[in-house]
């Protein structure tokens, strides 16, 4: 099987502007609490406004209250700002204000970003402004960080995330019970982590538990863990497997439910004791 590393990119002809713009984006939220700058709804819209509605950017709240634009286009500009919309999270009973209200602004700006033009596809940039706003909403970030696009959350607030991991497309990381990724995990296309649970009698009657992927987990496409799961070091959940139980250390897991087929041939020697995290979810 060839190795095939990632290919180093020769450097884009907007890079400064690109560097330029993050650049304001990292100071804005630098400023300290109560500095006019460091206002994280003003800093959202008046991003999007630039990338979404630069005609209006300029004038935003005269144009949203300029009853001779259309219902549609005043919706739109008004969405901009985070305090005009609601996400889901804020429904829950266990939200806590005091946490999410903070991070919604950028949790906003990383789904907004993601469907405009200059987001989709746009690899570098997208991961720059990922990485800068993941460590403003996670509870921990390390070196690193890589997500693609359509990423999204439950509160993000309860993110711990360790070095160099990779979050590909179309992922949720349902952290309402908080997820702990450790470092080096992997993550692909459409998977799901959860870490909460409803009652089949009542589906109010919710369980939030921590879940864990310790360092080189790789979780694969369309694949489901489920809240509680701790998927040990070097533990792989294969395509469109469900992880209903934990995951043994260098073993590979498929199926619904998954088991393990095989242990990966770096394991190891039998005997050998192996690191297992100090958050264990306890059975």
């Amino acid at each position: 099987m060839p190795f095939l590393p990632l290919r180093a990119l020769p450097e884009r002809g907007n890079a400064t502007v690109a560097d330029a713009w993050l650049e304001r984006i990292a100071d804005r939220l630098a400023h300290p609490s109560g500095d006019p700058a460091a206002d994280r709804a003003v800093l959202c819209r008046e991003t999007l406004a630039d990338l979404t509605f630069p005609q209006y950017a300029a004038n935003w709240e005269t144009a949203v209250a300029d009853e001779a634009l259309p219902p549609g286009t005043r919706l739109a500009l008004a969405a901009l700002d985070p305090r005009n919309v609601t996400l889901e999270p804020e429904y829950y009973s266990d939200c806590d204000d005091a946490l999410f209200q903070p991070v919604k602004p950028l949790l906003w700006l990383w789904y907004s970003f993601d469907r405009t033009p200059l987001g989709g596809q746009n690899v570098e940039l997208g991961v720059s402004l990922r990485r800068l706003l993941a460590r403003q909403i996670f509870r921990s970030c390390g070196e690193n960080f890589k997500a693609f696009q359509h990423v999204e959350f439950s509160f993000g607030y309860n993110m711990e995330v360790g070095d160099n991991c990779v979050i590909h497309r179309h992922v949720l990381l349902d952290d309402r019970g908080g997820i702990k990724l450790g470092n080096s995990v992997s993550i692909s296309d459409y998977a799901n982590i959860y870490s909460h649970t409803h009652s089949i009698v009542d589906q109010r009657d919710v369980t939030n538990v921590q879940t864990v992927l310790d360092d080189g987990v790789r979780v694969t496409y369309h694949a489901t863990v489920l809240a509680g799961v701790h998927v040990a070091e070097q533990g792989m959940v294969g395509a469109s497997a469900l992880a209903t139980k934990d995951v043994r250390p260098y073993h590979v897991y498929v199926g619904i439910p998954a088991k393990s087929v095989r242990v990966k041939p770096n394991a190891p020697q039998p005997g050998m004791i192996l690191r297992t995290s100090e958050h264990r979810i306890p059975k």
